[in-house]
């Protein structure tokens, strides 16, 4: 009886102990904050044949703080304009493969980046997600 009371007690504390590192990891999660870009990018890319291709995004910026998103819609304007720059050279075969597609995100995550490390001096983005990518 005095083992099962020990043991009771042990893993309580052990549940104590650890529920500030929990707190501390939604803190953490906490600290990004999105912005989408608004209205959708929609552009042309390249084809093969005589049609135009068209794609379509949502694109949310992320950041690690907060307080980036009010330079972000500042910005806005260059932003989509890196973004339908990078969109508007690639060729199908990347737009409608899931590894072009990642590439792609890639791709205009750096090329935003770049542009805002010239205008603010600092990396703004941590990431740059399609929340809707349609192709045509």
């Amino acid at each position: 009886m005095k083992n099962n009371i020990t043991a009771i007690f042990t893993l309580l504390l052990t549940l104590l102990l650890s529920v500030p590192s929990i707190a501390n990891a939604e803190e953490e999660a906490a600290k990004f904050s999105y912005f989408t870009l608004e209205p959708e990018i929609t552009t042309n890319f390249i084809t093969d044949g005589r049609k135009l291709g068209f794609i379509n995004v949502r694109i949310d910026l992320m950041v690690d703080d907060p307080s980036l998103i009010q330079m972000l819609e500042y910005h806005q304007p260059l932003i989509r304009d890196a973004i339908i720059e990078v969109l508007s050279q690639e060729n199908e075969v990347r737009i409608k493969s899931l590894s072009g597609r990642e590439s792609i995100r890639k791709a205009c995550l750096e090329k935003v980046n770049e542009m805002l490390l010239a205008e603010t001096n600092q990396k703004v983005l941590s990431d740059l997600l399609f929340t809707k990518y349609l192709y045509q």
